[in-house]
């Protein structure tokens, strides 16, 4: 009796270790995902509700600094550098950390994502921006904290905090202009040295037209020449003998392996210079 009095204890116990209860969160955890532009734009943050209570000015003292969500530090992520007025904030996360007050909030970008609510200790070296907006009041009850972006433009758009009768927006700016232009500029000027290196030799990896793709190592060695002070890149003179050889232009691909073992030589690349030496000794 005893023993299966002990069994049915440990079996009680097991259960009770392994039966967890399931409650939802006082304060939900949320993901944005915006683009703006060609930025991307990700917010993590836990949403605390107003529950019947005086929220700023109340919970929230005016002139103390606040961790903008609930829970776990609120993150932000650019993907991209952008601005905020005359601030720069390069791409990467950052823990967004607010002082309200009356009339004006401060939001400041702090380097380091990894607190639990506010840091132990604040250090003003990690605050890679700090920016200040004015408070409008909201004519309703927003009882679920809401970090949101808003008035997006191709260039732009606004950081919103909207909580109990409190909305407050930080515009920012994006590089979308200079991302495109350059983008324009390298389409419009065709393919470079690596786009025809690199088609020529996919065609020789793949047995494809091997007089295209001498046209085109041809075409990026020439290329890669005007770009490099006039020397030819060993590697693509290499992928041209392979070519030659290839086509069954022995006396090509020798000339032209000679030529890569030599830039190879000099560029101090002793791989490329073995690579040469071995085909050479097979054609030869």
């Amino acid at each position: 009796m005893k023993k299966l009095l002990f069994i049915a204890l440990c079996f009680s116990l097991s259960f009770n270790i392994k039966a967890q209860i399931k409650t939802p969160q006082p304060s939900p955890s949320s993901k944005l995902e915006q683009k703006v532009g060609l930025t991307d734009v990700t917010i993590e943050y836990s949403r605390p509700g107003v529950k019947g209570r005086t929220i700023f000015g109340g919970l929230l003292p005016f002139g103390k600094l606040w961790r903008a969500g609930a829970n776990q530090n609120t993150k932000i992520t650019f993907s991209t550098d952008v601005t905020f007025g005359d601030q720069t904030l390069k791409a990467g996360s950052y823990a967004m950390y607010i002082i309200p007050n009356k009339d004006t909030w401060d939001l400041m970008f702090y380097t380091d994502t990894s607190n639990w609510g506010l840091p132990q200790k604040w250090d003003d070296s990690k605050v890679a921006a700090k920016v200040s907006a004015g408070v409008n009041d909201v004519p309703f009850n927003v009882e679920t904290f809401t970090i949101d972006v808003n008035s997006i433009t191709n260039n732009g758009a606004a950081l919103e905090f909207i909580w109990e009768k409190t909305y407050v927006a930080f515009p920012f700016t994006v590089p979308t202009e200079q991302a495109v232009m350059a983008s324009i500029e390298r389409t419009m000027a065709g393919p470079g040295p690596n786009d025809y290196f690199s088609a020529a030799l996919y065609y020789l990896q793949e047995n494809k037209d091997l007089d295209q793709a001498l046209t085109w190592i041809d075409k990026a060695i020439e290329m890669g020449k005007a770009a490099n002070k006039g020397v030819e890149p060993f590697w693509m003179v290499r992928q041209k003998s392979l070519i030659l050889a290839k086509k069954g232009d022995k006396k090509g691909a020798i000339k032209a392996a000679q030529r890569s073992l030599e830039l190879a030589e000099k560029a101090g690349n002793d791989d490329y210079v073995k690579m040469n030496k071995e085909s050479l000794k097979e054609w030869q």
